[in-house]
């Protein structure tokens, strides 16, 4: 008989968090501490696990790719995640960051290279990161100080703190780091994102009682008496799930579901195939509904801050 998967609460060097010797050859998201006491996460497939460490030989290209060995008594959080095996999850970060607000006006955009610099008052009473913040990823065209400058100057005219998203452990990052640039210390996450008709199958139907404010590409839904909603955009056939939120007092309810519900039907009906979202980090309840309807991880994103 095969042997079973799963937490073996007996081992000793398995923590709360589920891993365990288990999920060697497997895909993991791990979050772990760094010496300076700083939490960091790490994607990619685990490739030991000894008796004080595990090893991970983390995702991403030639230059970034490699393993990892993180102390056992340093592990956070951490969790499977399935492969990526779909031809839409392997096309890189910055492909898939660039469908963010598209054809959103209030959303202003200067190119950099393969960079873009972004700025946009607040939205949904919010001023969001990543419509704040220079996509680094990719080539910027010029030296990596030159463009960490230019960036600076950017948001120093718009009188802005000067933020970059950039993929986690990657080069950018390390790279604007070097520079002076330092983690913002809120906002990393996981970029999630799935067949949308595989994620149409899981849910329920759409509930009845929600409003939605719509244009051809953006549709905005609110659940009755202020419970929750969330908003969605059209780039293609991707559709982009974000400021999904439910009332503290109003979660456990499923009304979450009822808002990806919603969002996904008006979707599908104009041509979607892919939807993706951001989930922080420490979102957990969020993490548990996206893993439960078929989200994958794809890649992970931090904001850096010039200082």
């Amino acid at each position: 008989m095969a042997e079973e998967r799963g937490h073996h609460p007996s081992d000793p060097r398995v923590g709360s968090h589920g891993l365990g010797p288990h999920v060697v050859g497997q895909r993991v998201v791990v979050r772990h501490l760094l010496p300076d006491g700083r939490a960091t996460d790490v994607l990619g497939t685990c490739t030991s696990w000894g008796a004080d460490s595990l090893t991970i030989e983390r995702d991403g290209p030639p230059d970034r790719a490699g393993p990892v060995v993180v102390a056992l008594a340093d592990v956070v959080t951490g969790k499977p995640v399935p492969p990526r095996a779909s031809v839409r999850a392997r096309v890189s970060a910055r492909e898939v960051e660039l469908h963010s607000f598209a054809d959103w006006a209030e959303v202003a955009r200067e190119p950099l290279g393969e960079w873009v610099v972004r700025s946009s008052p607040p939205i949904g009473g919010r001023l969001l990161k990543r419509g704040n913040s220079a996509l680094a990823m990719g080539d910027p065209g010029v030296p990596l100080a030159e463009a960490s400058a230019h960036v600076r100057a950017a948001y120093a005219r718009l009188e802005r703190v000067a933020l970059a998203q950039v993929e986690r452990d990657g080069e950018v990052e390390r790279g604007l780091r070097a520079l002076g640039w330092e983690p913002f210390g809120t906002g990393d996450s996981e970029t999630m994102l799935a067949p949308l008709a595989q994620v149409v199958r899981r849910l329920p139907p759409p509930p009845d009682d929600v409003e939605a404010d719509e244009s051809p590409t953006r549709v905005t839904v609110r659940l009755p008496h202020g419970a929750g909603g969330g908003e969605a955009s059209l780039d293609g056939d991707w559709l982009c799930l974000h400021s999904l939120h439910v009332r503290p007092e109003d979660r456990r309810r499923g009304l979450a579901t009822g808002v990806v519900a919603e969002l996904l039907d008006w979707g599908a009906a104009r041509g979607a195939r892919t939807a993706w979202l951001h989930v922080e980090g420490d979102n957990t309840a969020a993490r548990a509904l996206y893993d439960r309807l078929g989200f994958r991880t794809h890649h992970l994103n931090r904001y850096l801050v010039a200082r």
